[in-house]
């Protein structure tokens, strides 16, 4: 039962400890129900240790089952069938995840894990989107967690091709951190899932961060770095990366650049160097033959070289459909929202939001309206969402903000 999970996870035992006792009980509410006799047969437990497994109250745990039914969190264990195995063979695997969203099939896809500075460059948060884009066309599932800069660029990529992705959060799953990216949450959570370890409520402490990175490499097949200073997380992952036997990908960096000083060095370190997302994929084509395929990218990104910036800008190429003749310097169209806002919108993105209305649509209408392809619409009204323009809601319907 998922309350003697939660009892059990909370304990403050080593997790090599708690891995112990279930070997021996198989589960939580064997080790909830043994007798403490024998307990105290188990030479390794201390009387600190007895005295945490006698500490039987389950009124914590309930509360906390409590909170995730009132807040739509989902709860995956250690001794569930969708835990990912990737994940429990790692040394210090997490008992129970929170969730909010669908979980992935995590076995039938190479899992990419991106990571990277949040004082990113334009050229980092350019090349960041570009590559989750492509990484999630040619059938990867992209893994980030969440920050601000690289992280959120690459969901935001991957999610625009359509795809599902997974932000791993350093806060309750509940939490939005950064307070900007709650849009972006909300397309997660409808188009992937929101995961953390930590309890619902848990606010974004700092150390949290590098405690969930273990998890973000330990979901993934690879991680790829895109760009990181000397001193970044992004290389706290990396590191957990190797220790686990995962494949360790970087973007190169400008060498004249603070922000690519670390990710320029994993490369000396025998990373292996990429410049698109199907240099990582391919290296998972024949464990992946079903899912994998070569997709030739349908945004490209126009990259720049890479300058430190404290407040980036991301600038994207825009595309022409293949019936009309392209136009090498389109000029950009504004579409005006409250607050005497402008929003600049491709073609597509201004052709499908004059199909959206206050009064939330079907998905399906619009498609069927726009004269485009499916899969590009669902892309335009993904990132129509994430501008702030429409609004997603139950039953695969939309409307305008």
């Amino acid at each position: 039962m998922l309350i003697y999970w939660i009892w059990f996870s909370r304990l403050k035992l080593s997790i090599r400890q708690k891995l112990n006792l279930l070997q021996l009980f198989h589960d939580p509410e064997s080790i909830y129900k043994a007798s403490a006799e024998s307990l105290e047969e188990l030479q390794a437990l201390s009387a600190e240790d007895l005295e945490q497994l006698n500490d039987r109250a389950l009124a914590p745990s309930r509360q906390i089952l409590r909170q995730c039914s009132e807040k739509s969190i989902s709860i995956l264990t250690y001794g569930d069938s969708a835990y990912p195995r990737r994940l429990q063979n790692i040394q210090e695997p997490p008992l129970v995840l929170y969730y909010k969203g669908c979980l992935p099939d995590w076995e039938s896809v190479p899992v990419i894990g991106i990571v990277g500075t949040r004082k990113a460059s334009s050229y980092g948060i350019q090349t960041a989107r570009k590559l989750g884009t492509e990484i999630a066309q040619c059938g990867g599932l992209v893994v980030s967690g969440g920050a601000d800069g690289i992280d959120t660029a690459a969901l935001e990529g991957a999610l625009s091709s359509g795809c599902n992705v997974v932000a791993v959060l350093g806060c309750g799953a509940d939490m939005v951190y950064p307070a900007k990216n709650k849009a972006l949450f909300q397309q997660i959570q409808q188009h992937g899932c929101l995961l953390s370890e930590f309890l619902p409520g848990t606010p974004a402490y700092s150390w949290n961060f590098l405690q969930r990175n273990r998890i973000i490499s330990g979901l993934s097949a690879g991680i790829l770095v895109v760009e990181a200073p000397e001193r970044s997380g992004a290389l706290n992952t990396a590191r957990h990366a190797r220790e686990q036997g995962r494949d360790l990908f970087v973007v190169p960096g400008n060498i004249d650049s603070q922000t690519c000083a670390g990710s320029n060095k994993l490369l000396q370190e025998q990373a292996l160097p990429v410049f698109s997302g199907w240099d990582i994929l391919r290296e998972y084509e024949c464990l992946y033959p079903h899912s994998v395929r070569r997709v030739q990218p349908r945004e490209p990104a126009i990259l720049t070289v890479a300058q430190p910036t404290e407040h980036p800008v991301v600038t994207a190429a825009p595309t022409a459909r293949p019936d009309k003749k392209s136009i090498d310097n389109p000029e950009k169209s504004h579409y005006s929202v409250g607050d005497n806002k402008n929003i600049e919108l491709s073609p597509e993105e201004q052709a499908v939001v004059k199909l959206l209305t206050p009064q939330p649509r079907p998905v399906d209408e619009v498609i069927a309206e726009a004269m485009l392809p499916a899969a590009k619409v669902l892309s335009v009204l993904t990132m129509l969402a994430l501008k702030g323009l429409a609004v997603n809601h139950p039953g695969k319907r939309i409307s305008l903000k």
